[in-house]
């Protein structure tokens, strides 16, 4: 008895120093903005709070910019393993989900306290798993901010937009916002936004105050209208084969570090949607236009029409939990 006690120790103990010299779980984290924005500010504190929670255990490498893959690929990579976090934009997962493109629906939200209660209500928890049968997880949601609309020209009323080339992300619900305008839709990488305006390839973008600084692209664009017409946040994902295969205890402190540097992502998109605008506006690179009532509801009626070419693939149940988030 005496020996097989000493065998096991002697086990268990070989058990506990192979475990102690594992190698560290690597994950990379991709995503396509700037180290500036809320999300880069997020990727870097997810990293340091994964990190000092579980030392030795977890290496976090972040890769800003679309240094590893941009937001077309990142998916596609993720589910071969090369990449085990991202944080695309909720456009980015038509391939995988229809229900997301709730959130490209024009003027859907009235501000971001709308947004967050739709999140973090029972719609908006369930859609963190809408995609699980294809291998991807939802682990939070991250804030960006309501877009705005730049251009060449300056965008007054819906018809100021006729015949404009505007870039959106691959998004069939943006593509439909555009056209309700008369405008062109382009689907571009985020990465070529900037050329893109800069050589006039294209006429204008939508984008949210943080983006439109970090990436300068109120140097080259004239005019932005105020129009807080739509949302760009994000969806941090991962794909169910790497968080599935986690150890509980290690899986446990990840999300805790996740839910922490989420609620700091989102402090500083809140911040920075009030500075970075005033940024731009001290540049006088842009002329900054605010809408009145009057002229906001123009393009309120130029764009609805798309919620109802959408109602059907996203669930109208959906939408009108959406719509009642703004009460």
């Amino acid at each position: 008895m005496r020996f097989i006690k000493t065998v096991a120790m002697v086990a268990g103990l070989a058990m506990a120093s192979a475990l102690a010299h594992a190698e560290p779980v690597t994950i990379k984290f991709s995503h396509v903005v700037a180290e500036n924005t809320p999300k880069g500010q997020m990727a870097l504190k997810f990293k340091e709070l994964a990190e000092q929670r579980l030392p030795g255990k977890v290496v976090v490498e972040v890769f800003p910019n679309s240094q590893l893959f941009g937001d077309n690929k990142v998916l596609e990579a993720m589910l071969l393993g090369d990449v085990q976090i991202a944080a695309p934009s909720l456009s980015k997962f038509n391939k995988y989900t229809k229900q997301l493109q709730v959130f490209d629906l024009p003027f859907l939200f009235k501000d971001m306290e709308a947004v967050e209660r739709f999140q973090q209500g029972p719609a908006g928890q369930e859609l963190l798993n809408s995609m699980t049968g294809k291998g991807l997880l939802g682990l939070g949601y991250l804030h960006n901010g309501l877009k705005q609309l730049s251009a060449t020209r300056e965008l007054r009323s819906p018809k100021d937009a006729d015949g404009l080339k505007f870039r959106i992300q691959s998004s069939d619900v943006l593509a439909a916002q555009f056209e309700a305008l008369g405008a062109i839709p382009l689907k571009k990488p985020f990465s070529e936004v900037f050329l893109l305006l800069q050589t006039k390839a294209i006429d204008g973008q939508e984008n949210t105050w943080s983006n439109i600084y970090s990436k300068k692209f109120f140097e080259v664009q004239e005019h932005i209208t105020a129009s807080n017409h739509g949302l760009i946040d994000y969806l941090v994902v991962t794909s169910n084969e790497f968080w599935s295969g986690l150890p509980d205890d290690m899986r446990t402190e990840l999300d805790g570090a996740m839910k922490e540097a989420i609620a700091h992502g989102n402090k500083i998109a809140e911040e920075k949607a009030v500075n970075d605008r005033k940024r731009i506006a001290d540049s006088g690179r842009s002329t900054i236009l605010d809408l009145s009532d009057a002229e906001r509801a123009q393009w309120v009626e130029a764009m609805k029409p798309v919620w109802d070419k959408f109602a059907g693939e996203i669930g109208q149940d959906l939408i009108d939990a959406a719509v009642a988030s703004n009460n």
